[in-house]
């Protein structure tokens, strides 16, 4: 019998391979270009919007269970404000230099719920006294432990210790600091799906759908470029009337919150002008208890900015950031911590996922956006009435934004994954194993604490609580340990050492390995050679 051969055309390589991408393409601005002032205020402006979300969820949380009023709430976000601009403009002038917004974070709700529930505040009777004498014991907790993140930063400890990261063990932690926020994300919007829903379905058609529609003369990709401010603009004011024409008029109390537009009370009880300053509840005090918990949120805030800084280098077309580079970013955290403890803010600080995401999604990494954006924070802190009108946006609008957002920092994640083999059975298993964990561990932790009312780790000891709890309830820091536990213990050769993508890693552990790494990351000698003359 007669064997038949087929014939198989086989592609060729180029066919179905794509080649690798140093940096981000389609940029359309890098880390040191600089748009035409009128676009750069307005992207400015832009980054300010973005940020507003967590700067007014995290201290109306926190102010709320401490028992404070409108006006204590109002204080707080405007000191977090003015703390944010500040150490935004350290951070882009002295820290990574990547243009980074330093913002609230929502690593430190553990240990700081724990000292708003310790018994001795909670038997202080008189509501503004309690107030007082539990933000200063938060101060005093936060001063404190910003000491371990300036020690790590400053000391150039951290940096070595992301010598044992590659981009099998960085991709995961980028993804994982992003989907971190996954429920301040839709179920954010599902508290009034009126407005939120619109607010999603605005961007995503703005950004995705009407991106090559360009402003003449210059040519600008006028809804590429601005999508949160157009979409805010346009469902704030639906909100507003739906508001005015009685919409919400048999909802719940609850509904009402989140709905109605003229329930947040900031406007009228913000001071017209009012610089914060430091100190300005009191003179903090001091519980090692309280201490101890606090830095377990200190470093899983660590964690997650390291996420958010490498993830940002990309998005702004920078190369990772040198171990020494990221130090210095670290250590300049840890002041913000500082400054958040001294101007008593309630929380800590983190790079914020959402403007890392807006870097991507309007392709303009400019670090001169971002320090006009800090100027403008520092602004509106110090002018209450102005910043409370934006600060009064209605909560499930930033909750779509953080929908669109952080995926696009996680989807960031993946690209580092192409200097890794993604053939090698080793590898998939650290990069799927450590996801899953990432995502299992701290739900588990989460759905523990809220049907017992307390961590699974529960000595009696509120600091070890805390410590353990806090840590593992953050999706980055799992996922941190086990990629990296994983990735230096599993088949670690020279012969994987290409597989792990360490080959490409390794020259930017140091500053002058690669000639771009100085091009992004010197610090500037002096205002005239970082604002030359026109």
């Amino acid at each position: 019998m007669a064997t038949t051969v087929l014939s198989v055309s086989v592609p060729a390589k180029n066919d179905f391979q794509h080649p690798v991408e140093d940096q981000q393409p389609e940029l359309e601005y890098c880390v040191n270009d600089s748009p035409p002032w009128v676009e750069t205020s307005f992207l400015a402006f832009q980054h300010y919007l973005t940020m507003l979300g967590t700067t007014v969820v995290i201290p109306s949380i926190m102010v709320d269970a401490i028992g404070g009023d409108d006006r204590h709430r109002t204080l707080v976000i405007q000191a977090l404000l003015f703390v944010s601009g500040l150490t935004t403009l350290g951070q882009t002038f002295f820290g990574t230099r990547l243009p980074a917004v330093i913002g609230g974070s929502y690593a430190f709700m553990i240990p700081t719920l724990t000292i708003i529930n310790s018994p001795k505040l909670l038997s202080i009777y008189d509501s503004e006294e309690r107030f007082l004498q539990t933000i200063r014991a938060i101060q005093g907790a936060l001063i404190c432990a910003s000491s371990i993140q300036i020690a790590l930063g400053f000391s150039g400890v951290w940096g070595v210790f992301s010598r044992f990261m590659c981009p099998m063990t960085i991709a995961p932690v980028i993804m994982m600091t992003a989907l971190g926020i996954y429920e301040y994300g839709f179920p954010g919007v599902g508290k009034c799906v009126q407005i939120g829903l619109p607010q999603l379905a605005l961007i995503l058609i703005l950004s995705q759908y009407l991106k090559s529609v360009k402003l003449r003369p210059q040519g600008i990709p006028v809804f590429e470029r601005f999508p949160i401010i157009f979409s805010m603009a346009l469902i704030w004011a639906y909100a507003q009337v739906l508001t005015l024409s009685g919409a919400y008029r048999h909802s719940s109390p609850l509904g009402q919150m989140h709905c109605r537009t003229d329930r947040a009370n900031l406007i009228s009880s913000a001071p017209w002008v009012r610089v914060p300053y430091p100190l300005q509840w009191g003179t903090p005090t001091f519980s090692a208890s309280h201490v101890f918990g606090m830095m377990a949120a200190v470093l899983v805030s660590l964690v997650e900015s390291t996420g958010t800084f490498y993830g940002l280098s990309r998005l702004s077309g920078a190369t990772p950031p040198p171990s020494h580079v990221l130090s210095r970013g670290i250590g300049w955290q840890g002041i913000g911590i500082m400054l958040c403890g001294m101007f008593g803010t309630a929380t800590g600080c983190t790079a914020l996922v959402e403007n890392a995401g807006l870097i991507g999604l309007t392709r303009v990494g400019s670090r001169r956006i971002v320090q006009l954006s800090a100027i403008l924070m520092i602004f509106f802190s110090v002018f209450g009435k102005f910043g409370a009108i934006l600060a009064s946006i209605p909560v499930p609008l930033f909750a779509a934004v953080y929908c669109i957002l952080a995926g696009v920092l996680a989807s960031t994640g993946f690209t580092f994954l192409q200097f890794a083999n993604l053939s090698s059975r080793r590898n998939l298993f650290i990069l799927g194993f450590s996801l899953f964990l990432g995502l299992s561990v701290p739900q588990y932790f989460r759905e523990f604490a809220d049907s017992a009312g307390h961590g699974p780790v529960h000595s009696g000891a509120n600091w070890f609580d805390d410590a353990l709890n806090v840590t593992f309830s953050s999706n980055a820091a799992v996922t941190l340990m086990v990629a990296v536990l994983l990735d230096n213990t599993l088949d670690i050769g020279a012969p994987n050492a290409k597989n792990r993508g360490v080959n490409w890693w390794s020259k930017f552990y140091n500053f002058g390995d690669d000639v771009r790494s100085e091009e992004f990351y010197k610090l500037p000698l002096n205002l005239n050679d970082y604002f030359p003359q026109a």
